[in-house]
């Protein structure tokens, strides 16, 4: 029995008020199982009784829709032989749509405000639920008129702008798919994405603003436009262009003059496409009410893409129901969202957190948007924003909030928090030292939901529950519904021993498959490994206290001399030494072993001078173990990250070992690969 103690717990009203526990209520009142009093005996009961617990979710949850009479059965082979948990098929006779589920609050609340916008510009907006209707029927009449159907794929390329949510709306209304990526994807990456999907209407915008900076986007558009329609043979893509920048700030970057943009505006409206400018598209209809098309539940309803970081960036296709029904899980159970509650998440259109949010309206949520830099002018910011609009739950990741840590910025002394109840973090692990930065400097009360999962599978493998105590280090435990173990390299579950997680189970967001693939890429992708069991790829330990800790991507664990180490246990020491801003560690084969090589971004006016790469190995040494030590040590200027903001471990240790890197243009800078290349080189000789 583990004696670690809690670094917060929930007040006895917090847990009575809770979701949670009036789903634990209605299960109990059914009268039909062992009476449940925790979340364990509940993560249990929906296990082992998996088909009810997804039912009493959309019962609970109040689905609009027809669920059936079936939960699920089992579905045709999706490659080779059958696979229980990969074929299973979720409440086949179910009809649904998810823009109706996500704005029947809008329907019930016509003058309630459901989107707050700000960006760094000082702009703001807000948009009550009749205009939000009045605008998704807008752009869904011009959709019908472009002969956007069912089974279509609609694109956006766009910043998360409140038009980008109800751009989504209008193409999921109708049965369409929904796919996009962020203003920051260049030209090659995004057709490498949206050319595989075809779509037949792309959303884009003008320019964008991000870290006081101007980018102008609409060469790019154009040339991204002329290139779908030869890459799909045809030449009516239609475009809709949204005007985010006014272009008269004077010198702006990336900014043409007003002439130039009069000029191309012109040029571009009259090309062969059918292009309209978004204004105009809301001037040119007349309000009227939205109308739905009710598709099965595992209809398409978002595209998603792998980084890309390994080849042609994968297309997770994920289901209308699966991806509703497990949201509303996470949102209303894990997360406690409530009706009008102000729900903000600090996320691009290209990662799989902006579905996630934009979903927070089916639970009668107000979504608050921030677009630009999270730090830009200073790193209170997005604090401001959470006070002003009286934020509860802050999304954000584990780097945003090293990169508080680094700036010495502590909310709690310069913001009235009152309203703010929930902090999620992903997109990397989070340190034990930031559960402690977090209860010390932004909010002492406060659940602190370090969360994981993925573009897989839209949603969370491992969360947080309002209900349990928060341990430092620790993903409160396993989702409901989930049934999450760590395997070692025997296929065997463990306990408190590093491994494999897995799911072992089936899961009505698991993806319908990959966009046009035979089921063998989908299948190699997560089914290969160990037989029936969804294998994600994450390096992670099950802790006594049913928590998970996180070290890193199996692919890029680290392994001197035979022994396992996360990178995350390299960064989670080195990232707190003074002068260092963030790390990468990588593995240098040798010929029978592997060594550490460390990379680190400094301070400005800091060196790496044999004092500190001294410090960098002896702290690795003391706090973890001979093991961590890197062989090398080398300053760079910047860290490889994903445009979503993670880690190239792969590609970087492709570059130190002679490897071809297959896909730069998923990399934001990738040019650091090449200033790591020549860096290390003098070293390998």
């Amino acid at each position: 029995m583990s004696h670690k103690t809690p670094i917060w717990a929930p007040s006895t009203e917090r847990i009575a008020n809770s979701n949670l526990h009036a789903f634990i209520q209605s299960i109990n009142a059914l009268s039909l199982y062992v009476p449940i009093d925790d979340y364990s005996q509940l993560h249990q009961w929906s296990i082992e009784h998996s088909d009810e617990f997804w039912q009493q979710t959309w019962h609970f949850s109040q689905i609009i829709g027809d669920m059936g009479n079936e939960t699920h059965q089992i579905g045709l082979e999706k490659w080779q032989a059958p696979c229980i948990n990969r074929d299973k098929i979720w409440f086949p006779q179910a009809n649904l749509n998810y823009a109706e589920n996500l704005l029947d609050h809008s329907r019930k609340n016509p003058n309630e405000y459901v989107i707050r916008f700000s960006n760094e510009r000082g702009e703001h907006q807000q948009i009550t639920g009749q205009q939000l209707l009045n605008q998704v029927s807008i752009v869904q009449q011009w959709l019908v008129n472009c002969g956007v159907k069912k089974g279509d794929v609609v694109a956006g390329y766009l910043p998360y702008l409140p038009q980008t949510v109800i751009a989504m709306l209008a193409t999921t209304s109708l049965g369409a798919i929904w796919t996009s990526t962020s203003p920051d994807f260049g030209i090659d990456s995004v057709l490498e994405r949206f050319g595989q999907v075809e779509p037949k209407v792309l959303f884009c915008c003008n320019g964008y603003q991000f870290g006081g900076k101007y980018f102008d986007m609409r060469d790019k558009n154009h040339q991204i436009t002329a290139q779908l329609n030869v890459m799909l043979g045809h030449h009516d893509l239609a475009v809709c262009e949204i005007d985010d920048i006014a272009f008269n700030h004077s010198q702006a970057h990336g900014e043409p003059s007003k002439d130039d943009a009069t000029k191309y505006d012109s040029n571009i409206e009259n090309n062969q496409n059918t292009y309209i400018n978004w204004q105009s598209l809301l001037e040119k209809y007349h309000d009227a009410d939205v109308a739905y098309q009710r598709v099965p539940f595992n209809h398409p309803l978002f595209i998603l893409y792998s980084s890309g970081t390994t080849g042609q960036p994968k297309c997770i296709t994920h289901s209308v129901g699966g991806t509703l029904l497990n949201h509303l899980k996470e949102h209303q159970l894990h997360c406690d969202i409530k009706p009008f509650d102000n729900v903000f998440y600090y996320t691009t259109c290209g990662w799989m957190m902006w579905n996630w949010h934009v979903s927070a309206l089916a639970s009668g949520a107000t979504l608050v948007i921030y677009d630009g830099s999270p730090v830009y002018p200073d790193a209170s910011v997005l604090w401001t924003l959470a006070e002003h609009d009286s934020v509860s739950l802050f999304g954000t990741s584990a780097k945003y909030l090293e990169a508080l840590e680094h700036a010495n910025y502590h909310p709690k002394n310069n913001h009235n928090l009152t309203s703010l109840q929930t902090i999620c973090s992903t997109g990397s692990a989070l340190y034990p030292e930031q559960f402690s930065f977090v209860y010390q400097n932004i909010k002492t009360d406060v659940h602190l939901a370090s969360i994981s999962g993925g573009t897989d599978i839209c949603g969370c493998f491992v969360l947080g529950n309002p209900i349990s105590p928060v341990y430092k280090g620790e993903c409160q435990f396993s989702g409901l519904g989930v049934d999450v173990q760590v395997f070692n390299d025997a296929g065997n579950a463990v306990v408190e021993q590093r491994g494999e997680l897995v799911c072992n189970n089936s899961l009505p967001n698991f993806p319908i498959g990959f966009w046009k693939d035979n089921g063998e890429r989908y299948h190699n992708a997560y089914w290969n490994k160990f037989a029936d069991v969804w294998h994600h790829g994450d390096d992670v330990m099950l802790t006594a206290q049913q928590g998970y800790v996180f070290f890193g991507r199996s692919d890029t664990t680290l392994n001197p001399g035979g022994i396992r180490i996360g990178t995350a246990e390299i960064y989670q020491q080195v990232n707190n030494l003074p002068g260092i801003v963030d790390s990468i560690a990588v593995g240098k084969l040798q010929q029978q072993s592997e060594e550490i090589w460390l990379m680190v971004k400094l301070e400005e006016r800091t060196q790496l001078t044999p004092e500190l790469t001294g410090v960098i190995r002896q702290t690795l040494k003391q706090k973890c173990s001979p093991r961590h030590v890197p062989k090398e040590i080398f300053a760079i200027s910047d860290i490889p990250k994903t445009r979503s903001g993670k880690l190239v471990e792969l590609a970087v240790k492709q570059v130190i070992n002679g490897q071809e890197v297959k896909n730069l243009g998923a990399i934001a800078n990738p040019e650091i690969l090449e200033e790591i290349a020549k860096l290390t080189a003098r070293t390998s000789v």
